[in-house]
């Protein structure tokens, strides 16, 4: 039977470890390393074994804790609806940049526009899993785990509990980021028992980015790591810098993957929405669009069918290309389609798509499996009136 709690089956291992779990592990001072066993889901799922310097638990202070909840603007909706990521206002500081737009029981969604790195603190999310799509800019992700390089077109997936500073080489950064109450994971029917991708699935062990680089800071002094938990942000004040390992190994830690790896699934006839799957979490699939053969059937019409989304919200964000199903579409904008209701192309797009051979759209699409609530800083870059866009005239011609 397969694994459930399979997530990556890459194994890794960086710096100095001991022979054997839980044994004696001394320093060249004749003290001990500090053995710290990092996972999820309590002891059932993966996990990886840390080595500090310092036991990763000499906390100087904690200041006072502030609300991070989103504020509900509209709690239960049944319009189609469209927002402009591109018009949030960009921010310095990188949490203060992250703008929540759509949330539920299991997961939020938002769009983040920093123009610094993380010079002063670190941050921790111990709610979630953190999936970070970076739309325009680059730069590294730094852990405890090593570096992780990001660029246009990466997922960075960040592990719930992972310390990381993000430092950046550009001051124009979009990023549509989603926070996971569950583990963020590739989807099961692609992978073997073992947790290994299959010849079928549209990725495979090759693309990931993994940590490289792994560095060991021996440093005491005031570092700051800001922890998210229940919808609280902390500020906890650390003697040790958190990334003060010798070694690791395990399963946990974090990655990137490019869009552009992911090869597209195509057919002789319109193919469904689940050929486009990238990762999945509890109650919640993620998939990518990418420039793609359309369907080579004489008769084919590429343009996806009328459907109805009687058990899942459908979030679109737009990455770049012409989105063949969509008329006047801009980067950077969010389409939600609500559980419910049917949606589909927009006029015109199922009449001009025949014939056509292939499509340059690049996207990100988002079904959750419950209600999705819309938050307050949402409506601010609302497209008023989107639910109407489907009366308008015909576009035949592009």
């Amino acid at each position: 039977m397969q694994s459930k709690k399979t997530i990556m089956s890459i194994y890794q291992k960086h710096g100095k470890i001991p022979h054997k779990r839980h044994i004696v592990f001394r320093q060249p001072n004749g003290e001990l390393y500090h053995e710290e066993l990092f996972g999820t889901e309590g002891f059932s799922s993966t996990s990886s074994l840390v080595y500090h310097l310092n036991p990763p638990t000499m906390v100087k202070e904690i200041g006072k804790a502030h609300l991070a909840r989103p504020e509900v603007g509209i709690d239960e909706n049944l319009k189609a609806l469209s927002f402009m990521g591109y018009d949030v206002e960009p921010s310095d500081d990188y949490l203060e940049s992250r703008k929540v737009f759509f949330f539920n029981d299991d997961m939020q969604i938002g769009m983040a526009c920093p123009t610094t790195s993380m010079e002063h603190y670190f941050f921790k999310n111990a709610d979630s899993d953190e999936m970070l799509f970076i739309h325009k800019g680059s730069g590294r992700c730094k852990t405890m785990y090593g570096t992780v390089d990001f660029e246009y077109g990466d997922y960075v997936i960040i592990p719930r509990g992972v310390v990381y500073k993000l430092e950046f080489d550009t001051a124009d950064n979009k990023i549509l980021f989603i926070e996971s109450h569950s583990p963020i994971r590739t989807p099961k029917r692609y992978r073997n028992e073992f947790g290994q991708l299959l010849e079928h699935s549209p990725f495979c062990e090759r693309d990931f980015k993994l940590p490289y680089n792994f560095e060991t800071h021996n440093e005491r002094g005031d570092f700051k790591i800001m922890i998210k938990k229940r919808g609280m942000m902390y500020p906890y004040t650390y003697d040790t810098h958190p990334f003060d390992l010798v070694g690791w190994d395990g399963y946990v830690y974090p990655y990137a993957f490019s869009i552009f790896n992911f090869e597209p699934i195509t057919g002789r006839i319109h193919m469904p929405p689940p050929i486009h799957q990238q990762f999945e979490g509890r109650n919640f699939v993620i998939c990518s669009f990418v420039p793609r053969l359309y369907d080579y059937h004489p008769d084919a019409i590429p343009a996806p069918y009328h459907h109805s989304n009687i058990d899942a919200e459908e979030i679109l964000y737009y990455v770049d290309g012409d989105f063949m199903s969509r008329n006047n579409i801009k980067a950077g904008q969010f389409t939600l389609h609500p559980a419910g209701v049917p949606h589909g192309p927009h006029p015109g797009a199922i009449e001009r798509s025949i014939g056509k051979k292939e499509t340059k759209e690049l996207a990100v699409m988002i079904d959750p499996f419950n209600p999705l609530k819309i938050t307050k800083e949402a409506l601010k870059y609302e497209v008023k009136d989107y639910y109407k866009s489907w009366m308008s005239k015909p576009e035949l011609a592009k």
